[in-house]
């Protein structure tokens, strides 16, 4: 019964489930930005380079052969077009941590540059220090 319990402290514990919401929201974040590439950054582009469809564009190391019916042979092609939109969703990604990772330094830099109050007992303890050091000169 301990290992079972162990690993529901460990299930519990704030940092897992912070990961697993950020890894939830990451894959949501993930299929957003794919729409982004495929549908809104790449048509344009492919207009741009005289309607080419960069999912399409592939290098083709053996041809498809459906000659025989019965021994259809696929075609053999190394799809580069996809990895250049893969490639373009990675460095929007990155992008987009990079500015939330800039705003939540920004946000702490600013918590520490704001040196905290010392606490009021300190204060009048402080002053009543400096009044019996003006009374008592040594």
């Amino acid at each position: 019964m301990s290992m079972i319990k162990e690993f529901k402290e460990f299930a519990m514990r704030g940092n897992v489930i912070d990961l697993a919401v950020g890894v939830v929201i990451g894959g949501a974040f993930g299929k957003i930005v794919t729409s982004l590439v495929d549908q809104i950054i790449m048509p344009p582009i492919g207009l741009l380079t005289g309607g080419i469809d960069f999912a399409q564009m592939k290098w083709v190391l053996k041809a498809a052969d459906n000659t025989d019916p019965a021994h259809k042979i696929a075609e053999v092609a190394i799809g580069y077009g996809s990895f250049i939109n893969t490639l373009i969703q990675f460095l929007i990604i990155a992008f987009a941590i990079f500015l939330v990772v800039k705003a939540i330094n920004r946000i702490t830099r600013r918590e520490e540059a704001a040196p905290a109050p010392p606490p009021a007992d300190v204060v009048l303890l402080t002053e009543i220090r400096d009044l019996l050091k003006s009374q008592n000169p040594k």
